[in-house]
């Protein structure tokens, strides 16, 4: 089986050997968040002040995760046991809430997710637009990304939140 057959994409199901990738239903709201909020509870304060993390831990509420689901732009990533490892968002040539629990990182997961939503949008847009972490910035780099805006948002206790805008060329 190929790692991204056309006929497994058009199903809405991405398989390789090791991993598979699935279309999130509304019943998986709770492994969406929590692969969310975990990974940012973890990761995120190795790179960004307190009121930054928790500016991305309201950014990412219920609210925002359930519409995403609800409107087909959110995928699981599940490893060979069938445990729910990663997540990611596409919104047309967007992607967001691309997260990989941290026991997981450094598997291929994010890659395979990353791979997969550039797929995804590659089908429709010639494109793509994410915003990317202090976390993730050097990865997207890697992956041929190039920065075209940088934010910096006011957040509690006079901390700021700071991130790239970025895109690729398809």
């Amino acid at each position: 089986e190929t790692k991204c057959g056309a006929s497994a994409l058009q199903i809405g199901i991405y398989r390789s050997i090791e991993m598979s990738i699935k279309l999130a239903q509304e019943f998986d709201f709770d492994i969406v968040k929590k692969i969310t909020h975990k990974t940012i509870k973890e990761i995120y304060p190795h790179y960004y002040s307190n009121g930054a993390v928790v500016f991305f831990l309201n950014h990412h509420n219920d609210e925002n995760i359930m519409n995403d689901i609800s409107n087909h732009n959110v995928f699981l990533c599940y490893n060979s046991e069938q445990n729910a490892v990663g997540t990611v968002t596409i919104k047309k040539n967007e992607i967001c809430r691309l997260f990989v629990l941290p026991q997981y990182q450094g598997n291929g997961y994010g890659r395979e997710l990353a791979d997969y939503a550039e797929t995804t949008i590659a089908k429709h847009y010639d494109e793509i637009i994410l915003d990317a972490s202090l976390s993730a910035k050097s990865i997207y780099l890697k992956r041929g990304y190039q920065e075209i805006g940088y934010h910096s948002i006011k957040t509690d206790n006079n901390d700021y939140l700071c991130y790239d805008v970025m895109k690729k060329q398809i």
